[in-house]
């Protein structure tokens, strides 16, 4: 996802109405359905509470919960979806409290944006952008430290000593001869103010924070305690599968159900906005159910009809003329004209899926004067705005029960809450009469769209007799998620989306004569947020170039990379650190190929070597080490982890993963066509974290970006052959 800055947040509310403190406005809220699309607004309720803010005095009575037997509860307002940010934040009150490791526990937070929005984000709670630990780091010490701070002083009232001689190490406060527990004191601590200033700890005095404990969610998830969407039941519930169209764009003409309503188990057929809708009892029924639909009918005037081949022959006109300007300096064209080497490279990059392992699903239900959901939620505000805006209720009337979810990288986040809305107007039309289970398969997952945009880059870029870059012009052609969003008038500047830019425009790398443009084009394929957004081809395109201008002077890749970033500390101690754990300086061997990137993506740098090696006639990874400044690591193992699980995840999209379609119908439907990384394709993965005592910044990402360039990198250092394109056609290979 992509992080609204501090000062589109200003301008964001400003934008809502009379100018007052960021952390007081009025409320998201408000949906219209208007052709059967969902679309998003946003009225102000002046003078209302909004929304929690960087600046604010401690809120422990937010986020801490002591019970009397000495567990400490940490409410989570973010989802964990796998990342492990219900340990990471758990971790950071802990440190401040003194707890001891064992007596945290976590449990997710109410959808209440007034309390538990993003920071990051503005008046939005949500999940997403490599955020969680990075918008909660001050907020969470603080509510850590308040509450060790009230239950001092509780002590210190009970015991008759100074509040200055309790003390707190491993959940146990201790005072001369005195000693006693927090379950203890937390009722009386609870009773007292809550202090509006606190002192946090030095990094140095650190004993949790940067040490290596086990997850919270491990035990649960090993043993099937884990609830997720797919879990729940409840009584009545009806589970629902929908007809989608083939085509995005296409809307329901007319179908016949007779077939469907006679299998066993089904209870009703209806038509909502999205198509079909099959209730049945099991998911077994209804899919049978929805496979019994016959003489449908879809209206296609406005469908997408195009292939992803002519799409692709479509970026490729746009890139021949000029964009809207996304970067400008100095004199590119003249830098290239008076080049003594130029190169002209372009790059294809296609749609690809979010394939989460759970795919999605919610329970929605008609309670009290509102509705509950339970799922995996990303974007609770959303959500709930959506849904009461279908429902015709007000956004706190729909309860969210926040659930672990197996996997998203983005796709449970976006702004037309899509399965959410789904799984609301599918309850409307049996006019509330069951609780509904809405279920995606595998197939609807794959071929249900909100992919990372497929995109065409081109590039041409000179060197000067010396070996330095005397110009670089790069044209980007690609589809924005952001155009008719309510994001929109805080992404998009001057027709630039900075999600299709981030990571190109803004390069660490000094380049004197430089210029990237951007051309936005317009599909009926709905497209989406793909774990690390922009970076996903950006870091491709930029690395690659570097790689090859590193070549043509006859540079050293890392030296190369080292005088570009001469002016950038943080880039300059990760990219040494790396080529030291790495053994940059020693040859491969026969047959075998290293190649490396540096990118920086949600203010996290990550530097990747890759090892190939050809074994007959194909490329196999042997290893990837990787270097991190990611601030302070919270939790190494996790941010280890982290890292790992984009390597795979990248390994995945540069070696297999491609959604394509002909004559707008997606081709792929499984993951026999959608082909994740195989276990026996992952290799052995160094991660090494710079120290550092700097706020925490993104790790869920960044691992992902530098992957697919330093393969390509690889690749040609052991066969002389450049990949540019993603994935791969190691069929096509010749060794």
């Amino acid at each position: 996802m992509h992080i609204i800055k501090p000062d589109q947040y200003r301008k964001m509310l400003a934008s809502f109405g009379e100018p007052v403190a960021p952390s007081r406005r009025g409320f998201l809220k408000g949906i219209a359905a208007v052709g059967g699309a969902l679309v998003i607004g946003l009225h102000l309720e002046p003078g209302k509470a909004f929304a929690a803010a960087m600046t604010d005095a401690p809120m422990p009575n937010a986020f801490v919960r002591i019970a009397p037997d000495s567990t400490v509860t940490v409410l989570i307002k973010h989802l964990d979806m796998g990342q492990g940010v219900t340990t990471g934040l758990s971790t950071i009150v802990a440190e401040e409290l003194d707890a001891d490791w064992s007596q945290m526990r976590a449990a997710f937070a109410p959808a209440d944006s007034q309390l538990y929005n993003n920071l990051l984000f503005g008046p939005i709670q949500g999940t997403g952008g490599s955020t969680s630990v990075a918008n909660s780091w001050e907020q969470l010490r603080k509510a850590g430290a308040a509450a060790r701070q009230m239950l001092i002083a509780a002590a210190a009232e009970k015991w008759n000593v100074p509040a200055a001689s309790v003390t707190i190490d491993k959940g146990v406060l201790k005072s001369g001869s005195h000693s006693g527990t927090f379950g203890e004191f937390a009722e009386a601590a609870a009773k007292r103010s809550v202090p509006t200033e606190v002192t946090l700890k030095d990094p140095k005095d650190f004993k949790l924070i940067g040490t290596r404990l086990p997850r919270l969610d491990s035990a649960e998830k090993t043993d099937g305690k884990a609830i997720y969407a797919l879990d729940i039941r409840r009584p009545g519930m009806l589970t629902a599968v929908l007809r989608r169209p083939d085509r995005f764009g296409a809307k329901l003409k007319s179908f016949d159900a007779t077939a469907a309503k006679k299998v066993p188990g089904v209870v009703e057929v209806v038509a909502v906005p999205n198509g079909i809708a099959v209730l049945a009892e099991n998911t077994w029924a209804a899919i049978q159910g929805r496979d019994a639909l016959a003489s449908i009918v879809w209206d296609e005037a406005d469908a997408e009809m195009r292939g992803t081949t002519e799409l692709m022959d479509a970026y490729k006109k746009l890139a021949t003329g000029p964009g809207k300007p996304a970067a400008r300096k100095g004199d590119a064209a003249k830098g290239i004209a008076g080049a003594a080497k130029t190169i002209e490279v372009e790059f294809e990059f296609p749609y690809l899926a979010h394939a989460p392992m759970e795919p999605l699903n919610c329970v929605i239900e008609k309670t009290g004067d509102g509705v509950t959901i339970w799922t995996g939620s990303q974007f609770q505000t959303i959500e709930q705005a959506v849904t009461a805006g279908i429902m015709g209720l007000k956004p706190e009337q729909v309860k969210i029960e926040t659930l672990w979810a197996g996997g998203s990288f983005g796709r449970r986040a976006n702004p037309p809450a899509d399965y959410v809305a789904e799984a609301a107007t599918i309850l409307k039309a049996i006019d509330g009469k069951a609780p509904v289970h809405l279920v995606w398969t595998r197939e609807d997952d794959i071929k249900g769209g909100f992919y990372r945009p497929m995109f065409y880059h081109k590039v041409r870029a000179g060197l000067t007799a010396d070996g330095k870059i005397a110009g670089w012009e790069q044209q980007i052609v690609g589809q924005s998620f952001i155009v008719g969003t309510p994001f929109e008038a805080f992404i998009i500047k001057d027709g630039v989306d900075g999600t299709s830019v981030e990571g190109a425009a803004d390069t660490n790398y000094e380049i004197g004569n430089f210029a990237v443009d951007l051309h936005t084009t317009a599909s009926k394929v709905p497209t989406l947020w793909w774990r690390s957004v922009g970076h996903t081809h950006t870091a491709q395109v930029v690395e690659v170039v570097i790689d090859e201008l590193a070549r043509a002077a006859g540079r050293d890749p890392v030296e190369f990379r080292l005088e570009l970033l001469k002016d950038k500390p943080r880039h300059t101690a990760v990219l040494k650190l790396l080529a030291e754990k790495a053994n940059w300086g020693s040859k491969p061997g026969p047959g075998k190929g290293r190649g490396l990137s540096l990118h920086e993506s949600f203010n996290t740098v990550v530097g990747s070597v890759i090892d190939v090696s050809v074994v007959d006639g194909q490329i196999k990874v042997d290893k990837v080490v990787c270097a991190v400044d990611c601030g302070i690591a919270v939790n190494p193992d996790v941010v280890a982890a982290q890292v790992e699980g984009g390597v795979g995840f990248g390994l995945g999209a540069a070696l297999h993963d491609e959604i394509t379609m002909d004559k707008g119908v997606v081709e792929q439907s499984n993951f026999d066509g959608y082909i994740p990384l195989r276990m026996s394709e992952m290799p052995k993965v160094e991660v090494h974290i710079l120290p550092s005592a700097n706020a925490p910044t993104g790790i869920g990402e960044p691992g992902v970006p530098g992957v697919a360039p330093a393969l390509s990198n690889a690749i040609f250092d052991a066969t002389g052959q450049r990949l540019r394109s993603l994935p791969f056609k190691l069929e096509d290979f010749k060794a």
